[in-house]
């Protein structure tokens, strides 16, 4: 998912929407497909049809500003993953599959730029950064819930699996930008499931030998 959606600022909120929704919305706009470097906030005011001291009203800086974007984006994506968690209530290995499926499909639907949040990561190198923090602490509860969802499934070595998982779709946002989109989320698709699939398999061996074992003491 990008860091802005693909309809204007103004079509995206409403025909009247508040000053600080209007911000926010033409900030991740010109964030994402200019760059945060590339935007001051002369321009994001402009965009939004007010001024800068409107915009320092709503927010202190243009880091601040940043941040809000990205803690948006990330809305967005819980949004997401929790309309998939309830499509596959009681279904762990099933939701997985389905967020895979989910991601694969984005890569070429909004892949113009890649991942907002990892694009908001290469432009701003200071660890302290508030949006860095947004970034980290994102990226730190996805890799928490893939693994609570590897183990719920139960999936060998639900720790590998997560990183790898994580690692792919990383990668793939990269490949995206770099190369293109063509056949990327067929291949994406069927590496991630052939992936989950093997520590699947692993997973029933490892169970099954329990079972074995415990039967004979």
């Amino acid at each position: 998912m990008n860091l802005a959606t693909a309809r204007p600022a103004a079509d995206r909120q409403g025909a009247n929407p508040p000053p600080r929704e209007r911000i926010l919305a033409a900030a991740r706009e010109l964030f994402y497909r200019r760059g945060i470097h590339a935007v001051g906030v002369e321009a994001i005011a402009e965009a939004a049809g007010t001024n800068k001291m409107t915009l320092y009203r709503h927010f202190d800086s243009k880091d601040v500003l940043v941040a809000a974007c990205l803690s948006e984006l990330t809305k967005e994506f819980d949004i997401a993953w929790d309309a998939i968690a309830a499509a596959h209530a009681g279904d762990p290995k099933g939701q997985l599959l389905a967020w895979l499926r989910h991601v694969c499909d984005f890569k070429v639907n909004e892949a113009e730029r890649g991942c907002g949040l990892a694009n908001a990561a290469v432009e701003l190198p200071d660890k302290d950064h508030p949006a860095r923090r947004v970034i980290r602490e994102y990226k730190t509860e996805l890799r928490e819930r893939l693994i609570r969802l590897c183990r719920d499934a139960k999936l060998a070595d639900p720790e590998r699996l997560a990183d790898e998982v994580f690692l792919i779709c990383e990668g793939a946002r990269v490949t995206a930008q770099s190369v293109g989109t063509e056949g990327l989320s067929a291949r994406l698709a069927e590496m991630l499931e052939e992936l989950v699939a093997e520590h699947a398999r692993r997973g029933n061996k490892d169970e099954l030998l329990g079972r074995t074992r415990r039967s004979r003491r």
